[in-house]
């Protein structure tokens, strides 16, 4: 008798303990907020900021809301760097693309993330890979990754990506693969509401089907090479592909794949090929 009132308050006790942890985190996130409205951009950043052709095409409300984001995103997240030394350019690059993703998602900063591995460029490693159960080591590189809580990033990469207009962009890329696994699958389905998931998930798994007999035929690409190989890998690589588009050349998703463009839309909330519509015209005159 004694034995189970002491395991039952014992357990009382492990309940109001995480309660109470539950509560401080509540209200030190509330005046990290309160905080950070009440604090001034720094100057600094904004003068990185206002070197990425995306910002400056943003008005002015969004700007205000995304200087929030940042200061949020940098004051909850550790920036390391190896073998280099992390500078402010490098935060203001890294935590504008990543808070430009979750600007319309309400109260989204990336809780889960803890750490953001820097390094000066691309990382070669070997990779035991399985072809037809043979297996070989591969030289693979390496421009960034996404693992747990760290995320990784090549700077050479990231600051080229951000300055001059690709599709590519190994910021957004690996900052999908946190938000794709938000719901604990890595699967290209980012957490949504159970109305929209079907929608989503059949949207997604026509196309990525698809684009895979292209890749395996390797013949007859068609519009689909604009995805490319690699987003043929999984549909967590497919998610991170077509994110860094939505970003980067919407035009491009419009035209051809106006399916998803709608999709990533609905989770973004961000009308990309209408925000950064000047950007498709200047790479046309380039």
């Amino acid at each position: 008798m004694f034995y189970y009132l002491a395991l039952l308050q014992f357990f009382f006790l492990l309940l109001l303990l995480f309660l109470g942890w539950q509560a401080w985190l509540y209200f030190r996130h509330l005046r990290l907020k309160k905080r950070i409205e009440k604090s001034p951009f720094p100057t600094e950043l904004l003068s990185h900021l206002q070197r990425i052709p995306h910002y400056r095409l943003l008005d002015d409300s969004l700007k205000k809301a995304l200087h929030r984001k940042i200061l949020y995103f940098l004051a909850t997240k550790e920036f390391r760097g190896v073998k280099i030394t992390v500078t402010e350019e490098m935060k203001a690059v890294i935590s504008f693309y990543a808070c430009l993703m979750v600007l319309k998602i309400p109260n989204e900063c990336y809780e889960a993330l803890r750490t953001i591995l820097i390094y000066p460029s691309e990382v070669l490693y070997e990779d035991l890979r399985a072809h037809e159960r043979v297996y070989r080591k591969e030289r693979v590189i390496l421009e960034g990754q996404s693992a747990g809580d760290t995320v990784v990033i090549a700077w050479n990469d990231a600051r080229k990506e951000a300055y001059h207009l690709r599709h590519h962009n190994v910021v957004v890329h690996e900052l999908a693969h946190v938000l794709d696994f938000e719901d604990g699958v890595m699967d290209g389905v980012p957490p949504l509401e159970r109305s929209r998931t079907d929608e989503w998930a059949r949207t997604l798994y026509r196309r990525f089907q698809a684009l895979q007999t292209k890749a395996r035929k390797n013949r007859d690409w068609g519009k689909y090479a604009l995805l490319g190989e690699y987003a043929a890998t999984d549909e967590a690589e497919f998610f991170a592909v077509v994110t860094e588009l939505y970003f980067q050349s919407p035009w491009i998703l419009t035209k051809h794949f106006p399916d998803l463009y709608r999709e990533w839309k609905s989770f973004f909330g961000l009308d990309t090929a209408r925000l950064f519509a000047a950007l498709e015209k200047r790479r046309s005159l380039s």
